[in-house]
């Protein structure tokens, strides 16, 4: 039987040790913080910024939520995250995505400050990233990174099949793992849509890492013996619970759980890991510029 990664339980301890940073510093009256902003009224977005600020408040980092109408114009926009780009209240900025259609995503991300850059989406802090000498690290591939460190899963040589090819998790994941260094050295493989089918890479997969967006869609015929499975996928099924639904991965969990030598629930596996990275992503840019005062 495999064992059950308990992300929550990880994703704690780096929150526990987060506030124990944060409140050495605010002793000291050095207080960081991170600035959100949310344009429109997208209920999964919502929910998502108000985690990220109950885990703000939780571990004492002073953090606001910006709320702004699904009209606002796109060179509002600009003019908002410049006024952030230069407060020094706040050393962690970013833009909760998806935007509304009239404004080009790319040109925000690229509005940003990269040293407040904590989502890591910045093309100089991507390069950055690529040539191994990283500022920051997207908080849900450095959240998988930290789930196979903390269980003693060394990806170092074995062959990781990445199921995806977003800017958020498959790209950047890659890169991460092929870095020479500890916590990576991996043969990776990325499969996309572009695969006529993904089972021939599945199959050869030490470590596999679902993130398609898709329920349930790999299936325990698809792996091998002994396959640790990151599933990064939060799909709503139906169900006749009281909500009408359940949480469900993008890997069918109880198909391939006897399989499995390890393998991350949904939900409470790689999800509390990405807000956990988020925080310390902020205490990371909050040193970084309180670094840079102190020289000049």
């Amino acid at each position: 039987m495999a064992k059950i990664i308990d992300g929550r339980a990880i994703a704690r301890t780096i929150r526990e040790q987060v506030r124990d940073e944060v409140q050495s510093f605010r002793r000291h009256g050095r207080i960081p913080g991170l600035a959100v902003i949310l344009v429109g009224k997208n209920p999964s977005s919502e929910v998502y910024v108000n985690m990220k600020a109950k885990a703000c408040e939780e571990t004492g980092i002073h953090s606001i939520t910006d709320q702004l109408d699904s009209d606002i114009s796109e060179n509002e926009l600009l003019d908002k995250i410049a006024d952030y780009n230069q407060n020094p209240q706040f050393h962690g900025l970013l833009v909760q995505l998806p935007l509304p259609a009239h404004i080009n995503e790319q040109k925000i991300i690229e509005s940003i400050a990269p040293r407040k850059d904590v989502d890591c989406f910045h093309p100089y802090n991507v390069g950055k990233l690529m040539v191994g000498q990283s500022i920051f690290e997207p908080a849900t591939p450095a959240g998988i990174i930290e789930i196979l460190r903390q269980s003693k899963i060394d990806p170092s040589g074995k062959h990781v099949v990445i199921l995806g090819r977003s800017n958020i998790v498959g790209k950047p994941l890659s890169m991460m793992l092929i870095q020479k260094r500890s916590g990576a050295n991996a043969v990776v493989t990325v499969v996309h849509t572009g695969a006529e089918d993904i089972t021939k890479y599945t199959l050869n997969a030490d470590i596999l890492v679902a993130a398609m967006g898709k329920a349930e869609i790999v299936k325990a015929d698809m792996v091998k013996e002994g396959v640790v499975v990151i599933d990064v996928g939060v799909n709503r099924v139906e169900s006749d619970n009281e909500k009408g639904y359940r949480l469900a991965g993008d890997v069918d969990f109880d198909d391939i759980l006897p399989k499995a030598a390890a393998i991350t629930p949904v939900p409470g596996g790689v999800g509390p890991m990405t807000i956990a990275m988020l925080l310390r992503n902020t205490m990371k840019a909050f040193r970084l510029q309180e670094k840079n005062i102190q020289k000049n």
